[in-house]
């Protein structure tokens, strides 16, 4: 059995896999959402695989935007209140930012600086980077008052990335490979990081907020761990926010991808909620799927109409037909499905009805 769970998340994402047996199933959750999403969504989702008496083997956080953090943060927190009728994780899968990107401790505290009190609302940008930095910190803390390990799974419980991570973490029938992020990665993500405050701390200064708005878009990303789930000879890739250049390293360092360059895949969770800023063309030419999945409510126009065109457009030149799946009707799929009408395409556009915790997608029975 192997299920995929996509938890409405609204701008965020918040997943679930579902696997072992009908008789008995198991679960790995993957994110947690923006603020509120726990109440509102997650859990209720948790409640119920509480009420099946099943485990949940993992607790994944991607990375530390808030859009993907808070809800676990949330959740912690309820274990931490001994809030009854809700699963346990038996382990935390989560790079710290100080191992992942700040291991001399040099940046963070150049990042916070920045931040003074009267400037916050012209960078927020750079703010929820911070907000996020200290959200890691605090889901750490609280999986270490629970006595839930932090990646166990991984040679001394180190950094979670490709070239360290060994073989694939097998839990019964899944079989998860890290193919993201590449150690290769990391080192770049920090020295843009460095460059950007080297840039901006004259900018901030100067108390201009026009410069201070146009230095915030150019705050670095932050750097996902980025998965290929396996069961029942079904596949899922989970992308976090990663940018596909940097995913098709990982691919290619884990092995992944054929001789042509390529990979495909049962389920694509689309990056960074569709944004076309982390997807080319290409990428979707070379990394296919039957079905992709967007989390996203039109927040920052997400999905981007480009990415779903691009999706379209090369799933019907290559003769494939697809499903894209999308928690929220949002402006950029009404236009998609206007320019590009399923009867010219070869794709079946599902929504997650309104008012539901969870969608469920059935790759094995």
């Amino acid at each position: 059995m192997f299920r995929f769970h996509v938890v409405q998340a609204e701008f965020g994402d918040c997943l679930m896999l579902e696997y072992g047996s009908p008789a008995e199933p198991r679960f790995t959750l993957i994110d947690g959402g923006p603020p509120n999403n726990y109440d509102d969504n997650l859990a209720p989702v948790l409640r119920d695989i509480a009420k099946q008496n099943t485990p949940l083997d993992l607790a994944i956080l991607s990375h530390v935007d808030n859009d993907h953090i808070v809800g676990l943060v949330d959740y912690f927190a309820e274990l931490q209140a001994g809030a009854a009728g809700l699963p346990r994780p038996k382990e935390l899968w989560h790079n710290s930012w100080g191992r992942a990107i700040d291991p001399q401790g040099v940046i963070a505290p150049r990042i916070v600086s920045l931040m003074t009190l009267n400037r916050t609302a012209a960078m927020p940008t750079a703010t929820n980077a911070v907000l996020g930095i200290k959200e890691g910190n605090s889901l750490r803390t609280k999986a270490k008052q629970l006595n839930i390990p932090i990646n166990a799974a991984f040679p001394n419980g180190d950094l979670i990335t490709v070239g360290g991570a060994g073989q694939p973490v097998q839990l019964g029938n899944l079989r998860l490979q890290v193919v993201g992020p590449t150690q290769k990665n990391l080192d770049r993500l920090r020295k843009d990081w460095l460059a950007w405050i080297d840039k901006h701390e004259d900018d901030v200064g100067s108390d201009d907020v026009t410069i201070m708005a146009n230095s915030d878009r150019s705050v670095p990303n932050l750097s996902s761990i980025m998965l290929v789930a396996e069961a029942d000879g079904k596949s899922i890739l989970l992308t976090g926010d990663g940018r596909s250049d940097h995913l098709l390293e990982g691919l290619e360092e884990a092995g992944r991808l054929d001789g042509n360059g390529k990979l495909h895949v049962d389920i694509l969770k689309l990056a960074h909620h569709g944004s076309e800023r982390d997807v080319t063309r290409e990428f979707f030419e070379r990394v296919t799927a039957d079905t992709y999945v967007a989390s996203a409510n039109g927040r920052d126009g997400n999905p981007d109409l480009p990415t779903l065109e691009w999706i379209a457009d090369t799933a019907k030149e290559s003769g494939r037909k697809i499903s894209i799946v999308v928690t929220n009707r949002t402006p950029s799929v009404t236009q998609f499905e206007k320019d590009f009408p399923a009867g010219k395409y070869t794709y079946r556009l599902t929504l997650m009805p309104k008012g539901d915790h969870v969608m469920v997608l059935t790759l094995a029975a």
